[in-house]
Order: C-alpha cells, then structure tokens, then sequence
C-alpha cells in the first residue's frame, strides 16, 4: 500500500467525526456505503491494482518498462526469447528509415552504406565466437542454421559418408532434420543422455563409425539448461576427422565461445535469444580446414553462395549490436 493511500485511510475517520460534529443529519457509515462513497476495501484493491513492480534497474542490463501487478506477469522464459535492448534498437533505427539501399546493390552510395553495416555487424558477431569475419553467415535464425548445418552436410558428402549422429535431447528442428534425412536413406544415430542431462563421451566415441559424417550435440539445452561438454566433444569428432555442429542459440552472448578452441566446424546462432532482434541469425562454418555445404535455397549467391536472398541490414544490424553488447558485458 502506498504512502499516500494509508494518509487516505488514516485521515477517513477523522473526517468523518468531524462532519458529523458540525452537521449532525450527515449520513452514516453504512449510508456512505449505500451511496456509493469509497469504502476502506475498495480503496486497498484500488491500491493493489495501481501498484507497479519495478525490477531493479541492472536487473536486465537496462531500465524495463513497469508492469502493473494483476495484469502481465513477471517475464521469466527467457530462454525461449529475449527482449530487443534499446541500444540494439537505437543501432538498427537509422537502417529502417534513411539509410535503406540494398546491401548487395554496389554500384550506387545507397548500397555502399548498407554493405559497410552488414560488414561491420559481421566482425561483431565473429569477434563474440573468436572467429573470421568470412566465416559468418547470415540466416534468418537458429532453426534455419541448423537445417543448412545438418542437411547441408549429408547432402554435401552423401557419396561416401551417409551416417549422422545426434542426441535424443536436441532441439526439434535438428530432430526433424535427421528424420527428413532418415526418409532420404541416410542412417541416424540417437544417443541418450545419462541421468544428468549429460552426454556419454565414451559411448559417442563408440557411436562414430568410418561413415559418420556430423556430428550434431547443441550447446545449451533449451529445457533443461544443461551445459554439454562440448570442447571435449569437439576434440573427439577432430580426432576422427568428423565435422562438428553445435546449436549454440541458446550460449552464444551468455556463456564464452570460442570455436576455435572448442574445435566447432559449424555453429548455430539466433539473434533473439541474445537481446537482438527476431528474424535473424547466424551460422559459423569454419574455413580452415574447410567445411563445405550444399545449400538448401537457391537463388542470387548472396553469403558465400550457402544462404541466397537479400540481407536485411536492419535486423543484421541488430545482430551485431547485440554481440558487441554482449562481448563487452558478459561475466
């Protein structure tokens, strides 16, 4: 109860008795009632309603907006998808209003500027996972990254390496990757995870076979929130010269990655679970040594020929922004 409600209550009674004293046919309490005045429990619901739950400023990295307590609820599914911080939405403004050429339109200022933001959002994502700038590409978000990872490589290596594994706990659009796969003739591996969430190095090691081509264990678990050990699981697929995917939608911007030291070949990114915007995404697929992928869209080339369609500058904008703030700011 506010301060100001309780002076209300507090002064009601005196009023009362005083208004009584100087005009003795006032009406009772319960005639006040009867008239509609404001009784002592509908000021408290009144109160309860206008009260406001403010979280504390440093609380989200930023000043949210205050939620009335009986309407929406406190926000707390955060992994399923984040605010977009002010300062990703400040970055993004300029390209949606004045600054909109085509960022694959070279011949022409317009396309120079949105072409110099795309690149300069594509070394703010590389620089968060440690990775080449090249090594980037743009997709509209994790689910689209993972079906060009997992399908990408079966297609690619199809001629002699037919066999994928992955674990039962994985996100849906990888799970239904693979059975789309299966109905294709290739041959999936489901492992299981122990009691802890965890997965079994020694029974992937047992897993992988001559024709194994991916290997495909996300990150951080969307439902549990378990953390894989994937620089091990890294190491493992590196000593049997098969390529690595990890869903990283869930880490990237709240855990380190570095995939160069967790030997990731390929690596899933998507811009709203990091405070950016919905719609965008990302891939890493590593150069050195080279991974390569049969695309799954065709159309103008665009991002090393593997993602085809013009890059919406704003939302890779966003992106960026949201990996700059997120390398400054993680602990």
């Amino acid at each position: 109860m506010s301060l100001a409600t309780r002076a209300l209550l507090n002064l009601r009674q005196p009023l009362r008795s005083a208004i009584r004293t100087l005009h003795p046919a006032a009406p009772s309490t319960a005639a006040w009632r009867r008239r509609n005045y404001v009784t002592s429990s509908e000021i408290q619901n009144a109160a309860v309603t206008e009260a406001t739950i403010t979280p504390a400023p440093d609380s989200l990295g930023f000043e949210a907006t205050p939620v009335k307590k009986g309407g929406r609820p406190i926000y707390l599914d955060m992994q399923a998808t984040s605010p977009t911080d002010p300062r990703v939405l400040d970055a993004m403004l300029p390209y949606l209003t004045q600054l909109y050429g085509n960022p694959h339109s070279r011949t022409h200022q317009y396309g120079w500027e949105t072409e110099k933001a795309v690149e300069n959002a594509r070394e703010q994502v590389a620089k968060l996972i440690n990775a080449d700038p090249k090594e980037v590409v743009f997709t509209s978000g994790a689910t689209e990254s993972n079906n060009l990872s997992v399908k990408g490589i079966a297609h690619f290596y199809k001629s002699h390496k037919k066999h994928i594994i992955t674990t039962q706990i994985e996100h849906k659009c990888v799970l239904d990757s693979c059975r789309a796969l299966q109905e294709e003739g290739f041959d999936v591996t489901y492992l299981p995870v122990q009691p802890n969430g965890l997965l079994d190095l020694h029974v992937l090691r047992e897993a992988i076979r001559p024709d194994t081509a991916l290997v495909s264990v996300m990150t951080v678990n969307n439902e549990i929130g378990v953390i894989q050990p994937i620089e091990e699981i890294g190491a493992i697929c590196r000593e049997n010269k098969v390529f690595f995917h990890t869903d990283a939608a869930q880490a990237v911007g709240k855990i380190p990655m570095d995939v160069n030291k967790m030997n990731i070949d390929l690596m899933s990114i998507s811009g709203h679970k990091l405070y950016g915007p919905k719609g965008i995404g990302a891939i890493y697929v590593r150069r050195r040594p080279r991974v390569r992928l049969e695309p799954v869209q065709s159309g103008g080339g665009q991002e090393r020929g593997l993602r085809s369609g013009t890059v919406p500058t704003p939302l890779v904008v966003g992106l960026g922004e949201a990996c700059r703030i997120a390398a400054e700011e993680m602990t």
